[in-house]
C-alpha cells in the first residue's frame, strides 16, 4: 500500500473535534496518507517516512467540502428566468415543470455527460463528497433513470419522486405513484428519500406519508422546507427525527427549538438567496441557538446554478453572519453530518482521505477572496486529481 507524505503545510484545519477549537487547526503541519485513509497528522518536524512527499508550500489544507444537497440529473436551461428575476419578477417553483419536460425528453447519454460535468466543476472547486437527488423525471421511468444516473457519481443518492406534482395529475393520485410503484422502482438505486414540503408542492399529511414510506424501504429521510414562506416543514422534520432539513429560510421560535432540541441539521442553501434575492437564513440565530448548520449548493438550473462550495462560504459569511471559520465547518463536518457521516469531513487517522490545498496560507482566504479559484489540489480517497 502506497503511503504519501503532504509536508511544510502552513495551515492544517483538520476539524478533529479532539484538537482545540473549531477547526482543530495544526500550523507547521503534515499529514500522511495510507491507501485511501489518513495515517498521521501532526507537527511536520514530527512526520513519519512516505514513500512520496508533496511539499505545500506553507499553503493550507483542510476537508475536503461535502455538498449534501444538489439536483444535477436534469437537461435545459433557465436563463430566461434567472434574468426575469433580476427585473423584479418574484420566484416561485412553477419553473420546475420546465425543466421536466426537458428532462423527460433528453436521452440517458446526455444526462450523463451532463451530470459529469457538474461533478468535475465541484471537484475543481474542493468538493468531494456530492449528493444527488432525482425530481426532474416525475414518472416511474424517469425518476429510476435519473437515479441510475446519479449512482454512478455517487452513494449519495436521493429519491425526490415528490419534488412537485406533475401537470395532469391530482396531488393524491401522484402521492400514491410516489409511495408504490414510483418508490419500488427508484429504491434499488437511492439512498434517502426527499420531499419539497412547501406551499404549491406538497403539504405537511402528504409529506409525512411520503417519507414514511420511504423508511418502510430502508431509505433515510430528508425534507426541503420552509424556504418560500413559513410552513410545517422543519417541525415534521423534527417531528420524524430526520437527519437533515434544508432551506431553513423562513423559521419560528418553535422551528430553531425544535431543530435544537432533536438535533435535526439545518442545511442553508446560501445559492438560492444569491439567485432569487430572497432573504437569507438566519445563520447567526441558529448557531447561537444550538442549532447545527451545514451548507451546501443546492446546485440546479431554476434557484442555485453554482456548484461553487467557496461561493457559498463566502455568501454565508458575508450575508448570514457566520465566521470564516463556521462556514468551512458547515461546508465539512456539517455537510458530512447531514449525509450521516463519519468517515468524511475531517482530517484525522483512519477517516478517508479526502482533501484539499488551497492556494492561500489559510481557510480565512475562501471568504476574504470571494470568486477567486484558490483549489491548488484536491484528494480523494487518497489519490491526486486532475483539476480539468
Amino acid at each position: 500500500m502506497t503511503s504519501t507524505l503532504i509536508t511544510n503545510i502552513g495551515e492544517l484545519a483538520t476539524l478533529d473535534p479532539e484538537r482545540d477549537g473549531l477547526l482543530g487547526i495544526v500550523t507547521d503541519a503534515a499529514i500522511a496518507l495510507e491507501g485511501d485513509r489518513v495515517a498521521w497528522v501532526g507537527p511536520a518536524h514530527r512526520a513519519p517516512a512516505a514513500d512520496a512527499a508533496i511539499d505545500a508550500g506553507g499553503r493550507a489544507v483542510l476537508p475536503g467540502f461535502v455538498d449534501s444537497h444538489s439536483h444535477l440529473v436534469f437537461a435545459g436551461d433557465r436563463a430566461q428566468e434567472f434574468a426575469a428575476r433580476m427585473t423584479g419578477e418574484p420566484y416561485s417553483a412553477g419553473g420546475i415543470r420546465s425543466t421536466v419536460a426537458a428532462t423527460r425528453a433528453a436521452n440517458d447519454e446526455q444526462l450523463t455527460s451532463q451530470v459529469a460535468r457538474f461533478v468535475q466543476e465541484m471537484r475543481a472547486q474542493g468538493t468531494t463528497t456530492v449528493e444527488i437527488k432525482s425530481g426532474y423525471g416525475l414518472t416511474v421511468r424517469d425518476e429510476a433513470r435519473s437515479l441510475a444516473i446519479a449512482r454512478q457519481f455517487t452513494a449519495e443518492t436521493t429519491f425526490l419522486g415528490a419534488h412537485v406534482v406533475p401537470e395532469g395529475m391530482e396531488p393524491g393520485e401522484y402521492v400514491d405513484l410516489v409511495t408504490g410503484p414510483m418508490l419500488d422502482a427508484a429504491a434499488p438505486y437511492a439512498k434517502w428519500i426527499d420531499v419539497f414540503c412547501e406551499q404549491g408542492a406538497f403539504d405537511a399529511d402528504q409529506a409525512r406519508a411520503i417519507l414514511r414510506a420511504g423508511t418502510a424501504r430502508g431509505l433515510g429521510g430528508r425534507l426541503h422546507a420552509n424556504q418560500l414562506g413559513p410552513g410545517p416543514g422543519v417541525l415534521l422534520a423534527a417531528e420524524l427525527g430526520l437527519t437533515a432539513v434544508d432551506h431553513c429560510t423562513h423559521l419560528t421560535d418553535a422551528d430553531v427549538s425544535a431543530l435544537r432540541e432533536t438535533g435535526t441539521i439545518a442545511t442553508l442553501l446560501p445559492g438560492v438567496e444569491f439567485s432569487t434575492r430572497q432573504p437569507y437564513p438566519d445563520a447567526r440565530h441558529l448557531i447561537d441557538s444550538g442549532v447545527r448548520v451545514a451548507i451546501a449548493t443546492d446546485c440546479n438550473p431554476g434557484s442555485s446554478f453554482t456548484s461553487s462550495m467557496p461561493l457559498c462560504i463566502a455568501l454565508t459569511v458575508r450575508e448570514m453572519g457566520m465566521s470564516p471559520a463556521e462556514a468551512v465547518h458547515a461546508a465539512t463536518r456539517g455537510g458530512a453530518a447531514a449525509l450521516g457521516r463519519t468517515d468524511i469531513g475531517t482530517l484525522a487517522p483512519g477517516r478517508r482521505a479526502d482533501l484539499v490545498l488551497l492556494d492561500a496560507p489559510s481557510h480565512v482566504h475562501l471568504a476574504y477572496r470571494p470568486g477567486v479559484p484558490l483549489v491548488a489540489g484536491v484528494w480523494t480517497g487518497g489519490r491526486p486529481r486532475p483539476r480539468v
